[in-house]
């Protein structure tokens, strides 16, 4: 095949051929293939999961946990955390009150830091008891907006649950 460059007049001046268009075509429609294959392709290495595996088991679910929260509110217990930055560390600080005030001991407490976007950057935090109803740990985290997820379980069983927003520095 004998390629030709654009046609060029007898007065010097370009013409617009139909070659011409067709490779600017040609052209055009390449670049913008090229540009969505490397965008999906972020797309689909930097999508970190989804938030909820199976929407119908979570509507299934929707009743007992219903149930769920209606026995924390039961329970009348008073959970309050704090997080501080240390350096570059995140400490947590939880303490549980029942509703007479006495503190809430012979539970275990999980916390977890859960990106708003990113599932694999979930920070999970070790709560040791540091005395009665208190209990605190440590963990690496990025500054950003964070949901705080604090599990309290006994032999097992879900006492309490609750999902904060915080913004961790």
């Amino acid at each position: 095949m004998n390629l030709r460059l654009p046609q060029v007049s007898s007065t010097g001046e370009w013409r617009l051929t139909g070659r011409s268009v067709f490779l600017m075509l040609v052209g055009f429609f390449g670049f913008v293939t090229i540009v969505n294959i490397a965008m999906i392709q972020a797309a689909i290495s930097t999508f970190g999961g989804l938030d909820t595996p199976s929407s119908y088991q979570a509507g299934l679910d929707f009743k007992s946990e219903e149930a769920a929260a209606a026995a924390q509110r039961a329970l009348g217990w008073t959970v309050d955390g704090e997080l501080t930055s240390d350096g570059d560390a995140e400490t947590l600080t939880v303490d549980i009150v029942d509703k007479t005030g006495a503190p809430v001991s012979g539970v275990i407490v999980d916390a977890r830091l859960v990106h708003p976007v990113d599932a694999r950057r979930d920070v999970s935090f070790v709560l040791d008891p540091t005395g009665p109803g208190h209990y605190r740990g440590m963990a690496v985290a990025h500054a950003g907006y964070w949901r705080l997820d604090i599990d309290v379980t006994r032999e097992g069983e879900k006492l309490f649950h609750s999902r904060n927003r915080v913004l961790v520095h």
